[in-house]
């Protein structure tokens, strides 16, 4: 059951972040929680991408109002903002 949820709230373009908080707040242990969000940074960064992308369009910001508003809803998502971070300056290794 958890296993879906999870994988649910991924496939719709939510974060570890804000889902760590909505299974916390369904009075699941977080060591239980913790196993089922394991996934590879390559995962988290696919699924960034996607929300994104999904909300703004494959291109980049151009300025630093379109780069915060971005920020602000990736955060809002539940990406780490390292992640975040990685993804909106064009990194690789995001």
């Amino acid at each position: 059951m958890v296993e879906s949820y999870v994988a649910e709230r991924v496939r719709k373009g939510f974060g570890p972040v804000r889902i760590r908080q909505e299974l916390r707040h369904r009075g699941l242990a977080d060591a239980l929680i913790e196993s089922y969000l394991e996934r590879s940074p390559r995962e988290w960064s696919a699924a960034l991408s996607k929300a994104h992308d999904k909300r703004f369009g494959p291109g980049r910001a151009c300025d630093a109002k379109a780069h915060a508003q971005r920020a602000r809803f990736l955060e809002y998502r539940g990406f780490p903002t390292e992640l975040i971070a990685g993804f909106l300056d064009g990194r690789d290794e995001f």
